[in-house]
């Protein structure tokens, strides 16, 4: 059975940084695509970033490209978003989540995640 666990969430000023980190366990992490989604208070969940399964392409949304980055750790199995230049529209809880296929083609149009945590949350203050 797969699950993703999340840590890293909390409050910070705008301006400031947090890194996010998705625990992978169940199946063999490698094979997998891993993404980011967040859903803000009363909007709908949006795909944030994905990332290949060899880590060797990424995806951003246009609203955090050049402030987010995602990254994994094969051998630790584990995901992460570093959230730079964080601003309060950023606030939201943050999700990881993992696609049922094994070498998906679609993990960068942020469908076909089967696979989800718990979140964390994560807010931006003025």
């Amino acid at each position: 059975q797969v699950q993703l666990v999340e840590s890293g969430g909390g409050l910070v000023q705008a301006g400031g940084s947090l890194t996010l980190s998705c625990a992978a366990s169940g199946r063999t992490f490698s094979s997998y695509a891993m993404g980011w989604f967040r859903q803000p208070p009363g909007k709908e969940r949006e795909f944030v970033a994905g990332i290949l399964w060899s880590g060797g392409s990424t995806y951003y949304a246009d609203s955090v490209k050049g402030r987010f980055t995602i990254s994994r750790d094969n051998a630790k199995n584990t995901a992460y978003l570093q959230m730079n230049s964080l601003k309060p529209e950023d606030t939201a809880v943050y999700y990881c989540a993992a696609p049922g296929r094994e070498y998906g083609s679609s993990w960068y149009m942020g469908v076909d995640y089967d696979y989800w945590g718990q979140g964390t949350q994560v807010t931006v203050s003025s």
